[in-house]
């Protein structure tokens, strides 16, 4: 149930007659894990919180340092040189008392990854390679747990859902996030943040648009984006939508599934 004092903190939400009580009632029980306090993680953990989401959870084994504090906005000058997991705890609990924190300062891996995603509900993924990316969504294919996956670029970034465990109306399964990228490119072909840049402000937007969609699948209002990857060009401020579908040669739910753990991930 929810007290006084909450309802006094989510009034906002609860008069939406697409959220109200139970809607609300809702995102306290709910239990979301962020992929990485970075750029995307750190916006969409301030809005979860701020949301009243019950239970927050946050992988990360990084520290803070300078160069973050220029869009990772949940750290702070004095947070420099702390685990990234130590200050975003600081920061929830400041913001909202009522969220519960995990912090689980370690690299997500092979090994950890369903022990760690088992706990929640739904997956946050602001993670910043490629390596992870593929991890992340095979392992919420294997938990059965709604992905919420973010990609950003130098002034480009995309959104998509992906709930490829389960099947749509057609009966047919869901598309997994290899049916959007079969491969990960060549090493060395995409430049990293550190080389390219990153423009502070569309982290802000795509990490809040990733709390959107995490709160959306969670209360249960609006078209989801399964099925749909949302693309932003910053530079001339365009918003456009591809829909996707599954490929029945996809190694996860197609046709003639190959992979049937994460061991390809050790």
């Amino acid at each position: 149930m929810l007290t006084s004092e909450e309802l006094e903190r989510y009034a906002r939400h609860i008069v939406l007659h697409e959220v109200g009580g139970p809607g609300q009632q809702a995102l306290k029980s709910a239990k979301v894990l962020a992929i990485g306090a970075g750029g995307l993680g750190a916006p969409a953990l301030m809005y979860l919180a701020a949301a009243g989401v019950g239970t927050l959870g946050v992988v990360d084994d990084d520290t803070v340092s300078l160069s973050n504090l220029q869009r990772q906005i949940i750290h702070a000058t004095p947070d420099i040189g702390r685990p990234k997991t130590d200050s975003a705890a600081d920061r929830v609990h400041a913001l909202n008392p009522h969220v519960h924190f995990v912090a689980h300062n370690v690299r997500l891996t092979a090994a950890n990854a369903l022990a760690i995603l088992g706990q929640y509900d739904i997956v946050v993924d602001g993670s910043d390679n490629f390596t992870t990316r593929y991890l992340v969504s095979d392992a919420c294919y294997f938990a059965g747990k709604p992905l919420i996956a973010g990609a950003l670029g130098i002034f480009d970034a995309s959104l998509t859902t992906i709930r490829a465990y389960e099947k749509n109306k057609t009966g047919e399964f869901n598309p997994t996030y290899r049916c959007l990228f079969p491969e990960p490119p060549p090493a060395g072909t995409i430049p990293t943040c550190e080389e390219a840049g990153v423009l502070g402000a569309l982290a802000g937007v795509l990490g809040s648009m990733m709390a959107l969609e995490a709160i959306r699948e969670i209360v249960g209002f609006g078209e989801g984006l399964v099925g749909r990857l949302l693309m932003i060009d910053a530079r001339n401020m365009r918003f456009e939508t591809l829909r996707y579908v599954r490929d029945p040669a996809n190694p996860l739910n197609g046709d003639r599934p190959s992979i049937g753990d994460l061991a390809a991930h050790v």
